[in-house]
């Protein structure tokens, strides 16, 4: 299918004050440079706020990521989950059409779409509250048919049911989300027949029911005052003493202290009898271990310096210890050998194993090849 940007564009996007201190939070799990990981949370956070994907906010997207414009289209136009065009006021609604839905009655919920809102998915209705579109499987098979309305789902749908829901949220109503025929959650229909003990004393609703409820987003744009951002892969900053007041170091556990109070680390018997390793001696227990070196370089060749980081896996800390190693160059990496790909990641300090899990050699061969065919054609 061809995606295309919508021909009606507004004129630009801003995330809310709170929809931006949640981005910001996000690019902040990734390390410096690495920032366009974030692209996807990003781009998802701009269609919660606004309902569809804009021109305007895909490009804002980039520049906060640092990106080319070009690379964060690629990214939209590439996701269904991401709305290209504009999308009901209140309720953009889909309908799964796999196989466990479409033989339980999805045609049904089709049509009922058809009817009340418009002939063909991806339209909005007449008033503009409503679109509607057909899906790939939404995972609740054990509860077809169903349908995701905003960012629940409503299950054991009848065409009958799906027609109330959508009167009910015409009339600004949300209308409660999960089993629309009585079942808890997915339990046989009826009562369950397994774990009986836990249906005494239970929450009126399933969890997810319950959570939609509670911050009731179900049909909301997300403004980013719904729940707290948390950000728990930020480590508090370490407590430091206030002006003027000297630090004062505590002594590690079971270990003696000098004088001062620092602690004095008693080093191995053999260390002690051994003057201070040189850095030759230091890299020659570096190079010792599993499979067998390959060829290295002291430095690079002249005029050929290359930027290793072109490949998949290899950021800037990756190709300053590769260049410790003495690689420097792409035909070094795609010409190892499985014992020599294995001397490698027993020796690259900090990245061991992200030769063979990241398939340097390969991407390094397929690197070459490419520039082969380029000078060829050239």
């Amino acid at each position: 299918m061809l995606r295309r940007l919508h021909p009606e564009q507004p004129e630009s996007f801003a995330f809310t004050p709170a929809n931006q201190e949640w981005a910001q939070a996000q690019i902040s799990k990734y390390p410096e440079g690495r920032q366009a990981s974030a692209i996807i949370p990003l781009l998802w956070r701009a269609q919660e706020q606004e309902g569809w994907l804009t021109r305007p906010a895909i490009e804002h997207v980039a520049e906060m990521l640092g990106m080319a414009y070009i690379r964060a289209l690629e990214v939209a136009t590439f996701y269904f989950m991401f709305q290209l065009q504009p999308v009901g006021s209140v309720a953009n609604i889909q309908i799964c059409g796999t196989t466990s839905c479409m033989i339980c009655g999805a045609e049904d919920l089709v049509g009922v779409c058809q009817d009340l809102i418009a002939a063909k998915p991806h339209t909005l209705s007449a008033d503009g509250k409503f679109s509607w579109e057909e899906v790939e499987c939404l995972g609740a098979c054990a509860n077809a048919p169903m349908a995701q309305i905003g960012k629940d789902y409503y299950e054991n749908l009848t065409a009958e049911r799906l027609r109330e829901i959508i009167a009910e949220l015409a009339a600004g109503k949300v209308p409660v989300p999960g089993p629309q025929n009585g079942r808890y959650a997915s339990e046989p229909a009826g009562e369950p027949t397994t774990l009986k003990d836990h249906v005494e004393g239970r929450d009126a609703h399933n969890a997810s029911v319950r959570l939609a409820l509670d911050i009731g987003d179900t049909v909301k744009r997300i403004d980013g005052t719904e729940v707290p951002i948390l950000t728990p892969w930020i480590k508090p900053a370490e407590p430091t003493a206030a002006e003027g007041e000297p630090q004062q170091p505590e002594p590690g556990a079971g270990l003696p202290a000098d004088e001062t109070g620092i602690t004095v680390e008693e080093a191995p018997a053999e260390a002690k009898a051994r003057p201070e390793a040189t850095e030759p001696a230091k890299a020659a227990d570096r190079a010792s271990g599993a499979g067998v070196k390959p060829v290295t370089l002291s430095s690079p060749r002249p005029d050929q310096r290359e930027d290793l980081t072109l490949l998949d896996g290899i950021g800037p800390d990756e190709q300053a210890a590769l260049n410790a190693l003495g690689v420097w160059h792409l035909d070094q990496i795609a010409a190892w050998t499985p014992e020599e790909l294995e001397w490698v990641d027993a020796n690259l300090q900090g990245f061991g194993g992200r030769a063979t899990r990241d398939g340097w050699v390969a991407v390094a061969k397929a690197k070459l090849a490419a520039e082969k065919i380029d000078e060829d054609k050239g």
